[in-house]
Parts: structure tokens; sequence; C-alpha cells
């Protein structure tokens, strides 16, 4: 795994892929490197025009790749009800779902179209419906996979069950946190039930580490104190979003990836560097936290996993 880079991953002709947030930043870097290897990548984002210019920016790269933007808003039940329709209308399977998108630190407490705080409405409860939703396409592959983007935030974070939605206490980072905390612990509760229920589908997680996106630097914490500091260590601390997408990318591809595993850089504080497997903290591994969020989840979003595979 030392050294480990887009030249590793095998060829994926044949393969289809949807990468949620593939509009810019990681989603782009790992929807480029995809299109790349010979993969069918479908960029999954709500900014239309910012995805036509995705589009054209992984043609220029590579004219022969087979990519199509759909629009998709992970804070809005119906978009993702639709987008998961649409897809399953034209095409029998799914290889590869990138669950990617997110928002990070809203300064004030806003709400998704469905009335959920936005970080967990967005960064989890929406990626946990559009998984439920393209579980039947998901069955069909040979080996599918589910790579859902979690944070080094996550080893700050708690799910907390008394005020989920934050409406008593906001604090954007502590929100933030949960959110990506419960995209871990979604990753490896969907692996444990992959195998009990025998849906065939192979869930992993991955984190970028520090990298260079537009949600940091444009991000609600930019020109406080905090963020300029961090300025100044970024040459030192921080990769390139390409770099940031390889954790992302291993987990995707590699015939080295475990089942259930958890992937980012290995360097200092796992901030940069070659993917490696990461450090999950304990919150994570709840197996008992993990069960009542799925279920929470179930009834929030309105969509059963159970149900659906019945259904399939």
């Amino acid at each position: 795994m030392t050294d480990w880079s887009t030249a590793d991953i095998p060829s994926l002709s044949g393969k289809i892929a949807v990468v949620t947030g593939a509009t810019g930043g990681l989603g782009y870097e790992t929807a480029m490197a995809l299109a790349g290897a010979g993969a069918i990548v479908i960029l999954a984002g709500r900014n239309d025009a910012k995805g036509l210019r995705a589009i054209e920016g992984i043609c220029e790269r590579f004219p022969n790749a087979l990519i199509a933007y759909e629009h998709l808003d992970l804070a809005s039940l119906s978009s993702v009800a639709d987008f998961a329709r649409r897809f399953a209308a034209a095409n029998e399977q799914l290889d590869l779902l990138i669950n990617n998108a997110g928002v990070m630190a809203l300064p004030k407490r806003q709400q998704t179209a469905d009335g959920f705080e936005m970080q967990l409405g967005t960064n989890y409860l929406g990626h946990y419906a559009l998984t439920a939703r393209l579980l039947p396409q998901l069955r069909r592959a040979k080996t599918p996979r589910v790579v859902s983007l979690s944070s080094l935030a996550h080893r700050s974070g708690a799910i907390n069950f008394d005020d989920l939605q934050g409406k008593h206490c906001y604090r954007p980072w502590r929100a933030y946190c949960q959110s990506k905390l419960a995209m871990l612990m979604f990753a490896l509760e969907l692996q444990r039930r992959s195998l009990a229920a025998g849906w065939g589908v192979m869930s992993l997680a991955a984190h970028p580490g520090y990298a260079r996106t537009d949600l940091i630097s444009n991000g609600p914490g930019a020109n406080t104190f905090r963020w300029r500091v961090g300025r100044l260590l970024q040459p030192m601390m921080s990769q390139s979003a390409a770099e940031g997408a390889l954790p992302t990318l291993f987990a995707a591809t590699s015939p080295g990836a475990e089942l259930g595993g958890y992937y980012g850089p290995n360097g200092f504080y796992e901030l940069k560097g070659p993917p490696a497997p990461a450090r999950i903290m304990p919150q994570a591994k709840d197996f008992a936290s993990a069960a009542m969020l799925w279920d929470a989840s179930a009834t929030l979003t309105g969509v059963s996993f159970d149900d659906i595979a019945v259904a399939a």
C-alpha cells in the first residue's frame, strides 16, 4: 500500500460508478480518476452549471471518458428519490457508490427541505437514503462497493440522540463532527448488515486528511484566527484535493481493501500521505449506538434497507 497512487487503480472498464458532490474538490478528483480507469461515471451534484464544467474538465484530460451529470440535492429526500428512480430506469446495476458530498460547520443552524439539521441531513441522512434506494442496483453488480466519506473530525464526534437535530443547542463544529461520525458508523454498520443479510455489498469508509478544497478555503471558519493559523501551517500539513482523494480511490478500487475497512493518509496525525488503514475511535465501534442510529435514520427518512431488499 506504500505510495499507492492512481496508477495502481485496476481497469474499471464496464463498471458503473456514482460519485456525489462530484462537481468540485475531492468528488471531482475521485470522478476524474475513476473515469481515467475506464469506469462509466455519473457525477451527482446540486449545481448544474458546475456539473457541466466538471464534465468539460474531465473530458479535457480524458477525451474518451464515459461520464454524465445528474442533479442530486442530498438536502432533499424527494431529490434523492428522483435520482434513484432515474438511475434505476437507465441502469441495471451499480458497481461503485461514493458517498462524498458534504457541507461543513455552518455558522447558523439551517434545515434541509425535510426539516433536518443541514449537516446531519446533507452529510449523512441523504446518503443513508441514497444508498438504501440504490441497494437493488448494487446487489446486481458482481462486486459492489460503497465508500462513505468520514473525517478526522469523527474523533471529536458524539451522536446526541437526545438532540440529534441540534434544535436545543446548535454548535457548528459539534454538528459537523456528529455528521462525520455518523458516516463512519453507517459504513461499518452497513458492512455488518450486508454480511448478515447476504446483500453482497462491500462497505468501506475513507477520509482525506487535511486536503486543500473549497470546503475549507471558502468555509464558515474563513478569516478567523484559527483559520489564519491553519493557513500558515497549510504547506507543511496539507495535501492537494487529488492526493486527498486517494484513500477514497483505494477503498473503491484496490483488491487489497478489506471488508469494513477505513482508510486515510499515512502521515503525521493522518493529515497527508499515501492511503493506509486509518484510526477508528471507540465511539464509532459502538454496535448498540450504530444500531440505534440505523433505526433512527430509517424512521427519519422513511427509507428502510430491509424493505427495499425484500422488494428487490
